[in-house]
């Protein structure tokens, strides 16, 4: 399963792709567990950009945690190309698809 399936956990990674292992990988639980961590971070990068239209306070606290997502998108990344199902810092723990 993760043999196969590292390209899509890979992708999950990238913003709104996601949803790619969903639909091209359904059954794998690899593949699903970097998509739910993917989703995270997305909402994660949503948030960030929604904050960093405030004025002086959103932009600090976007420049922020726009680096930390980054910091979380590269290790996620690198968790699922070394086949690793690891929880992503301080957000990881959320489960949002089962």
């Amino acid at each position: 399963d993760i043999q196969n399936n590292k390209v899509m956990a890979l992708l999950a990674y990238l913003g709104f792709l996601f949803l790619i292992p969903l639909l091209a990988a359904p059954n794998s639980r690899f593949a699903r567990y970097h998509a739910n961590q993917g989703l995270v971070l997305f909402i994660l990068e949503a948030i960030t950009s929604a904050i960093s239209f405030i004025p002086f306070v959103g932009w600090i606290l976007g420049g922020i945690l726009g680096i930390f997502g980054l910091v979380l998108t590269i290790i996620g990344i690198v968790n699922a190309a070394n086949g690793q199902a690891k929880q992503l810092p301080l957000i990881g723990g959320i489960t949002i698809l089962k």
